[in-house]
């Protein structure tokens, strides 16, 4: 089996609040303390050749309002698409609140996956739908037992974040290395 430690990881995110980020960031330190080294990187400062460059890339995205797209990540919506990603494998990351937009509920990181699927990549960090209380997401799979990424809600279950993370870099680690086997 391929190692994460050896990869070319990289995080690529889009925040106006700065919470995006700073969720990048714990997950960042979660994968360095299993030795994973991890080159954050803001969209705006990305281009397709720069992630095509990684071997493994993580992206988080928050929802906006009633399951509006982060302007950064809309604008880089042609990038995204244009991006190699074949033989890539990425996993997801999203933030939303549950409460106040229920029915929109990480919408913005169903949105990036439709993207990330098109230009080829594979999608692994599924996580399970159970803990969470919303009405709809275009986040979910078809049977609604799994997001398609690590749903991150800061406003409701901000408690729930750091544990929620541990476990999916655990996770995203184990399903790294079983995709990417020789």
């Amino acid at each position: 089996m391929i190692d994460l430690s050896n990869a070319n990881v990289g995080l690529i995110f889009g925040t106006d609040t700065g919470n995006t980020e700073e969720v990048g960031d714990k997950i960042s330190t979660s994968l360095a303390a299993h030795g994973v080294v991890v080159e954050m990187l803001n969209v705006t400062d990305a281009s397709p050749e720069q992630i095509e460059e990684f071997d493994f890339i993580i992206m988080g995205i928050p929802t906006w309002d009633f399951g509006g797209i982060q302007e950064d990540w809309e604008n880089f919506e042609d990038e995204i698409l244009a991006t190699k990603l074949t033989g890539k494998t990425v996993a997801l990351y999203g933030l939303g609140d549950q409460l106040g937009y229920g029915y929109y509920f990480v919408d913005a990181m169903g949105w990036l996956n439709e993207r990330v699927l098109k230009a080829g990549a594979t999608v692994i960090g599924h996580c399970s739908t159970e803990g969470y209380t919303y009405d709809e997401s275009l986040a979910v799979n078809a049977e609604k037992n799994e997001f398609c990424g690590l749903a991150i809600d800061d406003d409701q279950q901000f408690e729930l974040t750091d544990e929620r993370i541990e476990r999916w870099t655990e996770q995203i680690i184990k399903q790294y290395q079983q995709t990417n086997a020789a």
